[in-house]
């Protein structure tokens, strides 16, 4: 397997992510203790960048500069999912069909999938939760959509995925077809930025697209959340010498 398909199947391709990580004996990672963030860059050669990287993620979004971005304009698809528990997130497969385009560019919608407490920061702080929303095109460019989450009203769509959640390593399917769309915000403001994958191998290949605002899910569903994992979540990274820009 050559390194673009290996960081595009671990990326985007959750349903053969397991079996190229078997191929190439990709080594176990956790993010704390010996196997921790600390230590990934240690853990295999392929996860260098982790360690030696200048444009990694996630970072504080924070200074952006004020400029006219190219829109983005979801196509996602209602789809009863398939609900991963993967060992370090809980996480939605997508079958083909919804897509993300950014300008010219059409990505594919390939998974989902949730952090706690926020990866991105704003002014430093950090929510609840994140939601990761992972696109690809088939030569494998990434772009992911991030979502904020804080504590509040109901959100139907994630409480019927953390139903139905594997509390250890599993698969699950949803009954009903749910509606991805209902995780994005009526302001459409968001920051953007070129940065890396934020879990092994750390690669640099990510188009960042996170929104500025905040959805509200329920308190006993972050609960939910956290007791199968209490964090996994990346520190934050130096941004460096990149441009941050914040959508007009």
């Amino acid at each position: 397997m050559d390194r673009r398909k290996f960081l595009f199947s671990l990326a985007a391709c959750p349903a053969c992510a397991s079996a190229a990580m078997a191929e190439s004996a990709a080594p176990h990672w956790e993010y704390e203790g010996e196997r921790g963030v600390a230590k990934w860059g240690e853990l295999d050669s392929r996860f260098k960048a982790c360690a030696v990287g200048s444009e990694q993620s996630p970072i504080d979004l924070t200074r952006g500069i004020r400029a006219k971005v190219e829109d983005l304009s979801f196509n996602w698809k209602p789809q009863a999912f398939d609900v991963i528990n993967n060992g370090h997130t809980i996480q939605a497969n997508v079958e083909d069909g919804s897509a993300l385009a950014i300008g010219k560019t059409t990505y594919g919608l390939k998974q989902f999938h949730f952090h706690t407490p926020s990866e991105h920061a704003i002014g430093g702080k950090r929510t609840a939760m994140e939601a990761h929303f992972v696109h690809a095109t088939s030569d494998g460019r990434l772009a992911v959509v991030g979502v904020l989450m804080i504590a509040g009203a109901k959100h139907k769509a994630f409480s019927e995925i953390m139903q139905v959640a594997p509390k250890k390593e599993g698969e699950a399917k949803l009954k009903a077809a749910l509606d991805p769309r209902s995780f994005l915000l009526k302001s459409r403001h968001f920051y953007r930025y070129e940065g890396s994958l934020t879990t092994p191998p750390c690669s640099e290949i990510v188009d960042w697209n996170v929104f500025e605002k905040t959805i509200e899910v329920a308190a006993a569903d972050i609960e939910a959340f956290r007791a199968v994992f209490p964090m996994n979540a990346r520190p934050l990274q130096e941004i460096n010498r990149r441009f941050l820009l914040r959508g007009l």
